[in-house]
């Protein structure tokens, strides 16, 4: 089955602009300036820049290029699309603002902890427009996918694993107290980024309630490569039998799984939870 919305929309162009342009805004303004470290990629790029002098303009693209080869196979040709592009917009802010100064003034005259949530800010505002418009920034969500696809291994454990080794890392040049207020920086980052995109790193269950749940329930299995499950329902008023689409996704999948369903059925109900407990019986699993 082909892709149903496999266009390329300028809004999400712009936006996932804006987003890689506030995340490198803090990234070099603030995380840079008060020697705060990131993690993933990114926070190999501070790395990178503080032991070999590399500009993180440079060496985003540099490590993200070869995994994206890597995984091309396992994105699909959209999200392939805005993976590069993310990547590069990303690539091309950093370059910008550590060449051009804007006229605010972000000096928090050695306050750590206002630091850290300044970059905590700027970091989720940006990633959360990315993610809300579809795209990422390549780098350990590229390597989590690979790792979903191929060992069954969750992303949000994947990037959290990830991201807890170049913290530690990162303490070849911070000491104990900076890394203590990047990990503020961290946690403000999940919460904006949780409040724009409905969590970054925690799977979500979708509840459809559809007129068209074979044609939704194929196009979620082939596009998105997610399990789906049949729930029986029956309409309180109508008293009518029906069934649900259950589906858990990853919470960066959540537009792309949006944009799906409402390609198909503009009147579908779909309503999001976290996923905390196990399913009891009733379900139908239908596998590819």
């Amino acid at each position: 089955m082909l892709m149903r919305d496999n266009r390329i929309h300028l809004l999400d162009l712009l936006m996932i602009a804006l987003g890689c342009a506030f995340y490198g805004y803090g990234l070099v303004n603030v995380n840079i300036a008060n020697n705060l470290a990131e993690g993933g990629v990114t926070g190999i790029t501070l790395i990178l820049r503080y032991w070999f002098h590399i500009d993180p303009a440079y060496s985003t693209v540099a490590i993200n290029i070869p995994l994206i080869l890597i995984g091309y196979r396992y994105l699909g040709k959209k999200s392939l699309f805005y993976t590069v592009y993310g990547t590069l917009m990303l690539s091309l802010f950093l370059w910008i603002w550590q060449r051009v100064s804007l006229p605010i003034n972000l000096s928090v005259q050695h306050d750590m902890f206002l630091a850290g949530v300044l970059a905590g800010t700027f970091g989720g505002l940006g990633s959360g427009l990315i993610y809300r418009f579809g795209g990422t920034t390549g780098g350990t969500d590229v390597i989590a996918r690979i790792l979903e696809k191929t060992r069954k291994i969750s992303m949000g454990k994947t990037i959290l694993a990830l991201d807890v080794v170049v913290m530690t890392l990162s303490l070849s040049y911070l000491n104990l107290r900076q890394m203590m207020y990047t990990l503020l920086c961290s946690f403000v980052f999940s919460r904006i980024v949780d409040f724009i995109q409905e969590g970054a790193y925690s799977d979500k269950g979708l509840f459809i309630f559809s007129s068209k749940n074979d044609e939704i329930s194929s196009a979620l299995l082939e596009e998105l490569d997610r399990g789906v499950s049949f729930l029986k329902a029956e309409g309180a008023y109508s008293g009518k039998e029906t069934k649900a689409i259950y589906c858990v996704i990853n919470a960066t999948e959540i537009t792309q799984a949006k944009n799906i369903i409402s390609a198909i059925d503009k009147k579908a109900f779909i309503s999001i939870m976290d996923v905390n407990e196990v399913l009891g019986e009733g379900f139908t699993f239908q596998k590819k």
